[in-house]
């Protein structure tokens, strides 16, 4: 079986995490994608110490590792080189690769963008064919356009999200690293796609941008749309006021949580009280019909509050999934990479990274049959193929040593 993108280039000046997980993605899927780092700081992606410190301030305590798992999930399937683009003969250099590329994939800030001269207007003099994405922060527009945005400020507290996961005097929790980063990934590699087929008919290529804000703003789009429509914020309740508490999360005996998700109240009811081994509540005047358990809410989240604590979590499992009910355990981590659903589904991709031996990476979330995606190689070293590439694009081992004393490469 052939890949999918075989023959598309992308050149990515992009750092960090949403940027560098789509061109990992596309790569995944057979572009040739080669990850371009400044010579002397790096992708900010390969300070694991820093990122680790990080996530011990704001997400708890980090998962130590010699393995740096967040440079390989981001950056595998890649090549990799350095070039410093605020030098004239760094500019020089991606200008004549841009000339033959299909994609510039980036992150800049629209000055940075004007700065290194890589903006579209620039570029599509250069190539008519060339798609120009960015992610950025907050957009290429508006008075936030040229401010830093980053997965805790712009996708989770600007967009609403922290806000509608609040309840009374709650104060705003923690978030995972870079998860915003990830779903901005996913609306971008979404666009580059279609811009790669609008080109098929038009020859032309075209900018594609998105942010964090943005996606941010559509993953919340039940409450947003809610707000367009009426104007009005959400108003956040405690769990046991909740309106249906069969979609509320419990607690069990040995100390861990499960979420029900059942949305059809109705058509479930008789089989929730069936595993809770409380058929009397079937029949009972105040929980009869889904009005009804509305109205009693409060004192059916007092039931199924002691019910939960009565058992232990494996048993809740056999019990609500042979009721046929939709629930979920609150995962550990070990849990979800050891969970036969995940490993029936290819949800983790191996290989034998140079260094460590055989790793694993979380795969591509997208499955073709025919052309499917699969890690092309580890995540490149440093500068790894820095001469590999400018050889290619015609640059001689001369013009090499002596970008190299003139501190363009590393």
């Amino acid at each position: 079986m052939g890949v999918a993108l075989e023959g598309v280039k992308i050149i990515e000046t992009a750092s960090g995490m949403a940027g560098p997980m789509a061109g990992r993605l596309l790569a995944d899927w057979g572009a040739d994608v080669v990850h371009v780092e400044h010579p002397v700081r790096g992708d900010m992606s390969r300070d694991a110490r820093r990122i680790l410190a990080g996530r011990r301030i704001l997400s708890g305590r980090s998962i130590s590792s010699d393995v740096n798992y967040s440079h390989e999930n981001h950056n595998c399937s890649k090549r990799g080189m350095t070039l410093d683009l605020s030098r004239e003969q760094g500019r020089e250099i991606i200008h004549r690769m841009l000339k033959t590329a299909d994609v510039l994939l980036s992150n800049f800030r629209p000055r940075e963008l004007e700065k290194f001269q890589i903006d579209y207007e620039t570029l599509s003099g250069l190539n008519p064919r060339l798609i120009c994405a960015n992610v950025t922060g907050y957009g290429m527009k508006g008075p936030d356009r040229d401010l830093p945005g980053y997965d805790f400020n712009a996708f989770w507290a600007k967009t609403g999200i922290l806000r509608v996961l609040l309840t009374p005097d709650m104060e705003p929790p923690t978030t995972p690293v870079a998860l915003g980063d990830r779903v901005a990934a996913l609306s971008f590699t979404c666009g580059i796609l279609a811009a790669l087929f609008a080109r098929e008919t038009t020859g032309m290529g075209q900018q594609v941008d998105t942010s964090l804000f943005n996606t941010g703003v559509f993953v919340n789009a039940s409450d947003v749309g809610a707000a367009l429509v009426t104007g009005q914020d959400r108003q956040n309740v405690e769990r046991r006021d909740l309106a249906n508490v069969l979609l509320g999360s419990y607690k069990t005996k040995d100390g861990r949580w499960l979420r029900l998700a059942v949305n059809q109240p109705d058509l479930y009811w008789s089989r929730v009280c069936r595993a809770l081994g409380r058929e009397d509540l079937e029949h009972d005047p105040r929980f009869e019909d889904f009005v009804d358990r509305m109205e009693n809410h409060v004192a059916l989240f007092e039931i199924l509050e002691e019910a939960f604590l009565a058992r232990p979590l494996d048993e809740w499992r056999v019990r609500l999934t042979e009721a046929g009910l939709p629930w979920a355990p609150v995962s550990t981590l070990p849990e979800v990479i050891s969970d036969p659903q995940a490993r029936a589904n290819d949800f983790f991709a191996g290989y034998e990274h140079p260094t460590h031996g055989h790793i694993e990476v979380v795969a591509n979330p997208a499955h073709l049959s025919n052309t499917p995606a699969s890690v092309q190689r580890p995540a490149p070293e440093f500068g790894q193929h820095t001469e590999e590439v400018l050889l290619e694009y015609g640059y001689s081992w001369e013009d090499i040593a002596q970008f190299k004393e003139q501190g363009v490469i590393a």
